[in-house]
């Protein structure tokens, strides 16, 4: 074969991997107008080479961060060496539905970039190339697994019947808030309760009945919840809750409208109306706590006061309060 046809051949080799390659090539010059656009980008734009030739890329994509693109593109130019760029930083540059079967979740193709300098023979770079790589595939496997990650986070920390949280995460954001407060010397107050005469619950409903009264009272406490505050599922029929910032004041307002709210409202459970009440108990920080289970005993403490004074109502912990050590008042 001639020299001549040989290398004729090679340029037409060239162009057509050029062309078909699984990757997308744009040459840009100086003024960000497009010279090159090979096949790839043609497939997933929908314009052909000769509708983006000499246009301004941010004419034609007005969906590019040009901002961002800019101060990519101008240390490539400037510096003269390579910059990339990948998924989990910026999405895509070039907005590109995606096709892809498999990541049909995908609205758009996740991309990881190169943008390369084009030197001329005065050696000053004049055009740079950009080189995509559509890695939709990879981005949503590691989105997923992600999301996945996340909930067993969430399912680790949560009670699954009230949704709360349960009592090990709740009880560990205590012990940081104890830390907190030893450090800054603030105010943040810890509120107990449990349901009244539970067991009469669970006989006269079953144990389901019990489980909706459960529910019925977490739905209730979530209504009433700043952003701030972080209720748990203690055990059982026990409720805390963990008010930050708040001081004695404050945590007796919110008990007594919890406490209020529950006993006007009404469970219907299998055509019947179940009407509950709580004892709540309540106690602030205080320095003379060593321990976070110190401040827990003093909420509990509380707690039993109500429930021995006759129950369905709020007692503030003092160190006056005896714990009835027997703990048979709290029998339901």
């Amino acid at each position: 074969m001639p020299a001549a046809d040989f290398e004729m051949n090679e340029i037409h080799w060239l162009m057509d991997m050029f062309n078909t390659v699984d990757i997308g090539l744009v040459v840009l010059d100086r003024e960000y107008r497009v010279c090159v656009w090979n096949g790839f980008m043609e497939n997933h734009s929908g314009l052909l080479p000769s509708a983006v030739k000499d246009k301004d890329i941010f004419d034609i994509f007005p969906s590019i961060d040009e901002k961002w693109f800019r101060s990519k593109a101008e240390s490539v130019f400037v510096l003269k060496n390579r910059s990339f760029t990948i998924w989990e930083q910026q999405p895509y540059i070039f907005r590109f539905k995606n096709y892809r079967p498999i990541t049909g979740k995908a609205d758009y193709m996740y991309q990881n970039s190169t943008i390369i300098p084009l030197s001329m023979v005065t050696g000053e770079v004049g055009h740079i190339c950009i080189i995509i790589y559509d890695v939709t595939d990879e981005a949503m496997n590691k989105i997923e697994l992600e999301k996945a990650n996340h909930e067993l986070e969430r399912i680790s920390r949560t009670d699954s019947l009230t949704q709360l949280a349960n009592r090990g995460y709740w009880e560990a954001g205590l012990r940081n808030e104890f830390l907190r407060l030893k450090r800054s010397n603030g105010c943040s107050s810890l509120l107990m309760f449990d349901i009244d005469h539970f067991k009469t619950v669970n006989d006269e409903y079953g144990h389901s009945g019990g489980d909706e009264a459960i529910r019925h009272i977490s739905d209730l406490l979530k209504k009433t919840l700043r952003e701030t505050d972080t209720a748990g599922r203690y055990g059982g029929e026990e409720f805390a809750v963990t008010l930050v910032d708040t001081d004695a004041e404050g945590a007796k307002v919110f008990a007594e409208r919890l406490r209020n709210l529950i006993e006007k409202s009404s469970i219907f459970y299998d055509e019947q109306q179940i009407k509950i009440t709580v004892s709540v108990g309540f106690a602030t920080y205080s320095p003379k706590f060593n321990k976070h289970e110190q401040w827990i005993e003093a909420a509990d403490m509380a707690l039993y006061h109500s429930k021995e004074s006759g129950r369905n109502q709020v007692t503030q912990y003092t160190p006056e309060l005896k714990k009835d050590t027997s703990k048979a008042s709290k029998a339901n």
